[in-house]
Order: structure tokens, then C-alpha cells, then sequence
């Protein structure tokens, strides 16, 4: 199991971003999601599975681009 990472991501206002952040997320195949709050989110990515140009792909795609990737 990969470690878990930390996304500091911009765009995100209130609880409904949260949500559909989410959503996004455990739409990755290799991702598990551990929490989303408001601007971050403590993911378990699959580098396999998941690259990191996929996970930035879809969270700019819900439109909240990742501003660092730090370990958790």
C-alpha cells in the first residue's frame, strides 16, 4: 500500500465542493480516499493504478486544481 498523500487544492468554497470532490476521486481507479475538506483532501493513490498527471487531470476537471502533493 502507498503512503498517503496530502492534495492542497484551489476552487473550493463550501461543503457541496467537498462532495463532488470526492465524488471525483473515488471515481479513480487505484485511489482511495481517506478525507476531503474545504482546499484539501488525504487521499491512498496506486502509482500503477493512478499517475499523478490522472489525479491532477481529474481534479482540475471538478474544478479544483491541485496547488502541492505532500506526503500525509
Amino acid at each position: 500500500m502507498s503512503a498517503p498523500e496530502q492534495l492542497t487544492l484551489d476552487g473550493m468554497s463550501c461543503q457541496g465542493c467537498v462532495k463532488h470532490l470526492k465524488e471525483s476521486l473515488e471515481a479513480l481507479d487505484g485511489v482511495t480516499v481517506l478525507d476531503v475538506a474545504v482546499g484539501n483532501a488525504r487521499i491512498v493513490r496506486d502509482d500503477a493504478k493512478c499517475s499523478v498527471s490522472q489525479l491532477e487531470e481529474a481534479t482540475e476537471e471538478a474544478g479544483y486544481p491541485i496547488v502541492a502533493i505532500e506526503p500525509a
